[in-house]
């Protein structure tokens, strides 16, 4: 019979995915199963490698239903196989987010569990918005409810009558669908109608957004608006603090969405890019990358390395698969010592400096044909080795033979198209909640022209537009179909999204020579 689990209760936090704490971080990553809830930001699955399963207390979008029963069942099912389980809730798990009860049913059936707290939502939202909801002036107290309970329920445990005379701050979870019913029972039990109230809708995401008012228009104000939940109603005078202290919707491109089209593992500095911009980065890699069938060609080539004067590399990948396979068969960077290295770019230059190893040759235009230009009066008669994927463009071999160089190629890595895209990218995209696509290589553009179905296509120039990374890819989208509306001049994921924030401050559609 196998050991018993543990089960964490986890706080994921109110959605930004960078406030997940240290600790919850090291429960995902040792976890063997995850339950998560429908608050929790998918993009916090990154940090595991467990089987994962969204629990929906409600109808989900496929129907799905699981109670809360089922959730505390599954818990110790998983516990009593030997699994290290993580429950995930958003914000923290004890702030009306059920975790005692589940920590209850856990003891009841000698389960060892632990609770790691996570930033509840009021206090997230509040800052997000630029609320104190406490401050030495207005509001020595902050009062959290569940706004979830209808306030004309007979048996319901909410004080109004106390709540309308607190002079603090009040926080309502879950109020939105009866924000009317919540005003009039503050407003009957002698709160004053002049108090200002905010509502704030998706809190800490890119879809944050934000009304205020008082107590007597707030209701209209947010009808108005359309707000979604979830969302949060707070009542007192620290909603006056918004307009001095609101931060987080001034970024720069707060409110995209831009689809991240590099392979998932490596999209890391693009999403952390994308939320510190204020954008919400929507993963859809286009191309997988994996090792090789057969590393013969590779070990090959190692065996005789003394034999090259130069190594070229043209991505981060092709770096990271080399010296892997070189320590994988023995050596390391000694072997290395006699060559020098040139890279097509600071991204694949700072790869070589993760193994110590400092480019000799980096050109100022990060392509091809430019490390062409940089390395031809180097390589007269050397002999040259280019690590490169399964696919690309054969500017290099070409340009360095005519300058004299001996130029072999190794395959290192495949670079492969995958099938197709999530189910939920085309329906964003279909459906204009899609705002941006980066694109950071031919292939990757070529990919996309080919999974993209033409309601998805039709989009382009509508609410969808495309950055590209570079000329080269520009023109590869073109050719494909895909119109171009923005362009880096810096060819990095950094060029791309600043090229973003350039179109995006004069809100136009200009098309790079598109095609018809």
């Amino acid at each position: 019979m196998s050991a018993i689990g543990k089960v964490y209760l986890v706080g994921a936090g109110p959605g930004d995915p960078g406030l997940i704490s240290l600790r919850a971080v090291d429960c995902l990553q040792k976890a063997d199963v995850v339950l998560y809830d429908g608050l929790v930001n998918p993009l916090l699955l990154r940090h595991t490698q467990a089987a994962c399963e969204r629990t929906c207390r409600s109808p989900s979008p496929d129907g799905r239903v699981l109670l809360q029963d089922e959730i505390n069942e599954r818990l110790v099912a998983n516990a009593h196989a030997g699994k290290t389980v993580v429950r995930l809730k958003g914000g923290d798990p004890y702030i009306f987010g059920r975790g005692s009860e589940e920590a209850a049913y856990l003891k009841s059936h000698g389960i060892p569990f632990e609770v790691v707290p996570g930033i509840t939502a009021a206090v997230a939202a509040g800052e997000y918005a630029g609320l104190s909801l406490t401050h030495r002036d207005s509001a020595s107290t902050v009062t959290f409810v569940t706004g979830h309970e209808a306030p004309d329920k007979p048996d319901n445990e909410v004080d109004y009558e106390l709540l309308a005379g607190t002079p603090g701050t009040l926080v309502f979870y879950m109020g939105l669908a009866r924000l009317p019913q919540i005003v009039q029972s503050l407003l009957d039990h002698g709160k004053s109608s002049e108090t200002p109230t905010a509502v704030i809708s998706r809190a800490t995401t890119p879809l944050q957004r934000t009304v205020s008012g008082t107590l007597e228009d707030i209701s209209a104000i947010v009808s108005d608006a359309g707000l979604h939940a979830p969302s949060l109603i707070i009542v007192g005078k620290c909603v006056l603090q918004r307009e001095q202290l609101a931060w987080f919707e001034d970024r720069p491109l707060f409110g995209l969405r831009i689809g991240i089209t590099r392979p998932a593992a490596q999209s890391d500095p693009q999403i952390a890019r994308a939320i510190e911009s204020g954008a919400q980065p929507i993963l859809m890699p286009t191309i997988e990358i994996r090792p090789v069938d057969d590393s013969s060609d590779v070990d090959s080539v190692l065996a005789r390395i003394d034999e090259f004067d130069w190594l070229i590399f043209t991505s981060v990948n092709g770096v990271n698969a080399l010296f892997s396979r070189l320590w994988e068969t023995g050596g390391d960077t000694r072997r290395l010592a006699h060559l020098k290295f040139a890279a097509i770019g600071t991204s694949t230059g700072r790869a070589l400096e993760q193994f110590h190893i400092r480019p000799d040759v980096i050109p100022d235009e990060f392509r091809a044909e430019a490390l062409a230009v940089s390395l031809r009066p180097l390589v007269s008669g050397q002999r040259v080795l280019w690590a490169r994927a399964s696919r690309g463009r054969d500017v290099l071999p070409q340009e360095l033979t005519n300058a004299g160089a001996t130029v072999e190629e190794v395959v290192v890595y495949q670079n492969l198209d995958v099938s197709s895209l999530d189910t939920s990218v085309l329906d964003a995209i279909t459906n204009g909640e899609l705002d941006w696509i980066g694109l950071s290589s031919p292939s990757i553009a070529r990919g996309l022209a080919n999974l993209l179905p033409e309601s998805a296509k039709s989009q382009f120039g509508v609410t969808l537009r495309i950055a590209s990374i570079s000329p080269v890819t520009s023109e590869a989208a073109r050719d494909a179909g895909l119109p171009v509306h923005a362009e880096a001049t810096t060819y990095t994921w950094d060029g791309v999204f600043d090229a973003i924030e350039t179109v995006h401050r004069t809100d136009s559609l200009p098309a790079v020579g598109t095609r018809g």
